[in-house]
């Protein structure tokens, strides 16, 4: 239990680098979209933002993971092993991205207190961390169950 509790903290740490990551690329666009294209892009901006954003964080997660969180089976091509990799963080990128469009859409874009009350980056920022933690448990339990090395 001991080892689990570290490795989910590693998992963390690792996670919170990648999460600034991906943040800093997904407002980044997300306020570049806005900016050239006006208020009706925001859903669209939020989505390719945090589409990007996730992409350059899952290669620098898969590199992050191996080195400090889980141990590698070491009869698995590494190439397999990366394939495996990005198909269950696409996955989790669709979860992310269906978290995203309920929260600025139906949710953000339905409620005009919310619309009153927070401003694109803060409902960009809130949307993004509700699907950070939800994409967070779903990779740590599936990246454990599929790629990590099973103790003898």
């Amino acid at each position: 239990m001991k080892n689990l509790f570290a490795q989910i903290m590693k998992f963390g740490v690792v996670g919170v680098i990648c999460f600034v990551i991906d943040y800093i690329i997904g407002l980044s666009i997300m306020n570049i979209i806005v900016k050239l294209g006006g208020d009706p892009l925001f859903k669209l901006a939020s989505m390719t933002g945090s589409a990007l954003g996730f992409t350059v964080s899952v290669i620098i997660n898969y590199i992050l993971s191996f080195k400090f969180v889980f141990e590698r089976k070491e009869d698995m091509d590494r190439r397999k092993e990366f394939a495996a990799f990005l198909i269950l963080s696409v996955i989790g990128l669709g979860l992310n991205l269906l978290i995203i469009w309920i929260c600025v859409g139906p949710v953000y874009s339905g409620i005009t207190v919310l619309q009153r009350i927070l401003n694109y980056d803060l409902a960009y920022t809130g949307a993004k961390a509700i699907a950070t933690a939800v994409v967070m448990v779903y990779n740590f339990v599936t990246r454990k169950m599929f790629l990590e090395k099973k103790g003898e």
